[in-house]
């Protein structure tokens, strides 16, 4: 049993859309239009969000989308685990450590120097896992505006 990613194409917005409705239901933020748009956009080749399918023994287990930045504090190119999901029915097998470590892989290859991620305060397994490879609680308050387009 191998869990494997591969970058995302254009061919696999569908599916990657698929994929992240699932995800952002069972997040409690279902996806807008505009969002639903933003997956097609990042299927196609986004530059500053590529997108992997991560595949167990050749069939689809979940995938994950890395943002890329810039940050003076962490030393210059930095990522985002923008979403990261794995199907309910893998879980609990140690995929999703793996899938982490594919998410770490991927950053390394593309030159970052620092990843970031968020996790639900519900989402006590999701936070446990993620301290025990080796990320680190900011303590800090993640606060958003929503800046639209004119």
């Amino acid at each position: 049993m191998s869990l494997t990613a591969r970058r995302a194409a254009a061919a696999d917005a569908a599916l990657l859309l698929r994929l992240s409705r699932d995800f952002h239901l069972e997040d409690g933020s279902p996806l807008d239009a505009a969002a639903e748009a933003t997956i097609a956009h990042v299927a196609a080749g986004e530059p500053l969000a590529p997108a992997y399918i991560l595949e167990l023994d050749g069939e689809t287990a979940g995938f994950f989308i890395l943002t890329l930045g810039y940050s003076v504090e962490n030393g210059g190119a930095d990522g985002f685990i923008d979403d990261l999901y794995l199907r309910p029915e893998l879980r609990g097998r140690g995929l999703g450590r793996r899938a982490v470590e594919l998410a770490i892989a991927a950053a390394r290859e593309l030159g970052i120097r620092a990843l970031l991620l968020e996790v639900e305060a519900p989402n006590q397994r999701a936070y446990d896992l993620y301290r025990k490879m080796g990320f680190t609680d900011t303590k800090r308050r993640l606060l958003r505006q929503v800046i639209a387009a004119d």
